[in-house]
């Protein structure tokens, strides 16, 4: 979790940044371009941790990557141009790809299939949780520039670095090959009508994790650093409200029926950000708030049902996969939506982004969802 965070606070936290940027000289287009740089990196190696992580264990490919997008990131801060520092930031994200398939295995080695609902959003509020960092500290570090920020991201990745190499051991693999576990679990439509409503589901997460900082700033007048210390709140609450659909979908053996409805209510959600946008009122900074909490709320439940059908010998690919399809969507939301609010407004934006989620509910396999398959029997699963 501590490699999840710390990862997920330079990937996703660089929003907190685009003021000190705007104020070096960047719109607030290249601004969303460098925001969007992490996530650009991570779709070039996702897959391939995945694989490697499925060939030489977890623990080599957490700390390894950490490492190296801690050192990138510590050349970044010396960054004098904005291209030197985009690039840098692709590599960080590159590297630090590394946690999002070997954290997941981790969880499909260690837990039971009761627990692994909970373990998995445990781990899934790392993003949140690495937000809500962001928000506490880089609006602080940067007040003086942006390299102070980038410093504590590259030695908070290698703190976690040596975090794992200390403590994080890799699961036992399972003494025989589980039945059925051979052939790819690609052949049915189950993971890629997952991996399609993830993606979908990201464009709203990364609308309001990239833009409620900007919006409460431009529009509302806010201080960065007091919008920051509420946003960081909201984190939290997105935080808790994974680990409670995780706990959710353990008590009720189901991954895709809590998600759908999670999406539902999130699109509900962003609705209501609109009409507050369009006329004005206070009730757009309450529902934004609710929206942060709302939009990571599935984020958990997609990945265990990633892993749990994928199966053991697939985990790391699928989870690769799934990564890829959420980041290419990820990388591509800032800029396109920051050019979007720049042509007609906070308010048709936010109504427009309301869509993808009830699209995404649509999407979500409730009906073929079935018993994992190709796990490993844990003492848990049989007592």
């Amino acid at each position: 979790m501590a490699a999840m965070t710390a990862g997920c606070t330079f990937q996703y936290g660089l929003a907190y940044l685009i003021p000190v940027l705007r104020r070096e000289g960047m719109s607030l287009e290249q601004a969303g371009l460098i925001v969007a740089c992490p996530t650009a990196g991570l779709l070039l190696t996702l897959v391939l941790w995945g694989a490697a992580a499925d060939r030489w264990g977890e623990r080599l490919v957490l700390s390894s990557g950490l490492s190296v997008a801690g050192a990138v990131l510590l050349a970044g801060a010396a960054a004098r141009s904005t291209v030197t520092l985009g690039l840098c930031l692709v590599l960080a994200g590159a590297a630090g790809a590394s946690v999002y398939a070997a954290s997941g295995r981790l969880i499909l080695g260690w837990f039971a299939g009761h627990e692994r609902g909970l373990a998995m959003g445990i781990r899934q509020s790392a993003q949140p949780l690495g937000v809500a960092v962001a928000a506490l500290t880089l609006p602080i570090f940067a007040e003086h520039g942006r390299s102070g920020a980038l410093v504590f991201l590259g030695g908070f990745c290698l703190a976690a670095a040596a975090l794992v190499v200390a403590l994080v051991r890799d699961p036992p693999a399972p003494r025989t090959q589980p039945r059925g576990s051979g052939g790819s679990p690609y052949r049915t439509p189950m993971l890629w009508r997952i991996h399609a409503a993830s993606s979908l589901l990201v464009v709203p997460q990364f609308t309001v994790v990239t833009f409620a900082l900007v919006f409460l700033v431009d529009t509302r007048g806010w201080p960065a650093a007091e919008a920051g210390r509420l946003l960081a709140v909201t984190a939290l609450g997105g935080a808790a409200v994974r680990l409670l659909a995780g706990y959710w979908s353990d008590r009720v053996g189901s991954r895709m029926g809590p998600m759908r409805i999670l999406a539902v209510a999130t699109g509900l959600i962003v609705l209501a950000v609109a009409a507050g946008a369009a006329t004005g009122s206070s009730l757009a900074v309450a529902a934004l708030l609710v929206a942060a909490v709302a939009v990571v709320s599935t984020n958990g439940l997609a990945f265990t049902a990633v892993a749990e059908q994928a199966g053991s010998s697939w985990a790391g690919r699928a989870l690769g996969i799934q990564n890829t399809g959420q980041n290419a969507f990820a990388a591509a939301t800032p800029p396109v939506v920051a050019a979007a609010i720049g042509a007609a407004g906070y308010p048709a934006v936010f109504a427009a982004v309301a869509l993808f989620p009830l699209a995404a509910a649509v999407l979500v396999p409730v009906a073929a969802e079935g018993s994992p398959r190709g796990l490993p029997v844990t003492r848990q699963d049989v007592s």
